[in-house]
């Protein structure tokens, strides 16, 4: 049954179970169906048709979650919006999406009074707080609320990703992808009512939100939700939730090992660490679970266009199986390609491709790109890996130049194009650099144009205008000249290695 339907029957079986805890703030199972009724009723009394996109621009709380769960009654995509986005990243997508509504919370208002020629386009606009209140809508009772007739392919979310060339790509994901994602993550974490999620993660991510959220709910659980990460108090949420899952990217666990109140918590009610965006490196896995022996590990790797899922590593490899990402979850198919889309032999490089009931129906408003990327029913990934003996995978190379930050992925190019504005620069080229607690971070190295000036604090305070805070260079260099190929391409992999730059 879709999630919405799993909800509506867990309502009739464990009313009183507590379903999210945010800041103390506990919400039944049957408070939070009744909030969510109401807020999707409150869209159909005001004219909205099944299929009208909502964008949902908030910080991690459990209103997020309210409101996802609205819009899947009411057959309305969600539009998740990444809230570390600056305002011309957020203008294009809330331009881009057409979407219909925005429920945005307080603490952002400072970006979307940048655009509010962009803001003006939403037929209802609902805060957090206010005159036109989000809390007020979730507490009316009033208002009729009829059950569309929902169909496998009507899209359910839709999350925009960074291109790794041009803008921002929307990415569909229909109600039966979000079924599927949902009871493959719950069936491989192995989730139970008992269990007691806890999201220190941003929500409007497709992992937080569909590998962890929606799946602890599935199967009767609790979400413990933080606003944001902290290696100070989510080791006492941890205890005083009585948390049994965590979710987290590699540097979390760094910080958190780090931390004398995750030593010092009691941890007992822990059953599982899971941790995603990279391979945990050997020695920290090992750091894990030698403090944590009672805790097992999981790792997931997936991207927005299947949902997020495609193979998992568990706890019996992963000592062993250092640097996978692990076998093909349930119901989903992994190969690696060459370039004609053939098998390659085993412990051969080739793409990664993947199919299953999470790949996503497309891209919005963007069917050439969805034809490149889907092929017969295959996502093709745009990852390099390789298959071991054993049928386990290995990423080899990442998506074009991705860098991954602390678990946000960032591209090059968006910084690159930002970098162009300058009217001062003659060549940008970015490149992710090694960083002790975010994995990585971007490093910029510029070319400036003859007789022309530019300090580094400029070009930082530039960026900081135009680009969310984490993709904002950690260094730039300058240089007389990029190094390029025969053909021109510049040699990023020089820039990597600092070599005869």
């Amino acid at each position: 049954m879709f999630v919405f339907e799993k909800l509506k029957e867990l309502v009739k079986t464990q009313p009183d179970q507590v379903i999210t805890v945010f800041q103390g703030r506990e919400t039944t199972y049957g408070e939070f169906y009744r909030q969510a009724r109401n807020l999707a009723a409150y869209f159909q009394t005001k004219g909205y048709s099944k299929d009208d996109m909502i964008a949902v621009y908030l910080n991690n709380s459990d209103y997020f979650l309210i409101c996802y769960f609205a819009c899947q009654l009411g057959g309305f995509p969600i539009l998740p919006v990444n809230t570390k986005l600056a305002a011309p990243e957020v203008e294009y997508i809330f331009s881009h999406s057409d979407a219909k509504a925005l429920i945005y919370d307080p603490q952002l208002e400072d970006v979307l009074s940048e655009i509010p020629h962009i803001i003006d386009q939403f037929e209802d606009r609902l805060s957090v707080s206010g005159e036109q209140t989000l809390l007020n809508v979730l507490a009316d009772d009033s208002k009729p609320f009829q059950l569309p007739d929902i169909a496998e392919e009507d899209t359910a979310v839709v999350f925009y990703t960074s291109g790794t060339t041009g803008k921002p790509k929307g990415v569909m994901l229909s109600a039966a992808n979000v079924r599927a994602i949902t009871q493959i993550w719950s069936d491989s974490m192995e989730l139970t009512s008992n269990d007691r999620m806890q999201i220190s993660t941003p929500l409007f991510h497709c992992a937080a939100s569909h590998c962890f959220s929606v799946p602890t709910i599935y199967k009767g659980g609790t979400v413990i939700i933080e606003e944001a990460f902290s290696p100070e108090q989510t080791p006492v949420t941890m205890e005083k939730e009585k948390v049994t899952v965590f979710f987290g990217v590699p540097a979390m666990y760094s910080i958190l090992l780090n931390t004398p109140k995750m030593r010092e918590a009691d941890l007992s009610r822990l059953r599982l660490f899971t941790y995603g965006a990279a391979p945990m490196p050997y020695e920290l896995i090992r750091k894990v679970k030698s403090q944590f022996s009672h805790v097992k590990v999981q790792n997931l790797y997936g991207q927005t266009e299947n949902s997020p899922g495609a193979t998992t590593l568990k706890d019996y490899y992963a000592l062993e199986k250092i640097g996978s990402v692990g076998e093909p979850l349930p119901m989903t198919e992994v190969k690696v390609v060459d370039d004609d889309g053939n098998s390659v032999p085993t412990g051969e490089v080739g793409e990664i491709i993947v199919k299953g009931p999470q790949v996503m129906k497309g891209y919005w408003k963007n069917e050439e790109a969805t034809r490149q990327t889907i092929k017969n029913g295959w996502l093709y990934s745009g990852d390099l890996g390789r298959l071991d003996e054993d049928g386990l995978l290995y990423i080899v190379d990442r998506k074009k130049d991705m860098i991954i930050r602390g678990g946000e992925n960032v591209y090059p190019v968006e910084i690159e194009e930002v970098l162009y504005q300058l009217p001062e620069i003659l060549e940008a080229a970015v490149v992710g650099v090694n960083h002790e607690i975010y994995g990585e971070v971007p490093k910029a190295y510029i070319v400036l144009k003859e007789g022309w000036t530019l300090s580094e604090e400029e070009i930082f305070a530039y960026c900081k205008k135009k680009l969310a805070k984490y993709k904002v260079p950690a260094e730039v260099v300058f240089l007389d000249i990029l190094p390029r190929n025969a053909s021109g391409k510049v040699l990023k992999h020089r820039l990597r290695e600092n070599v005869n730059v």
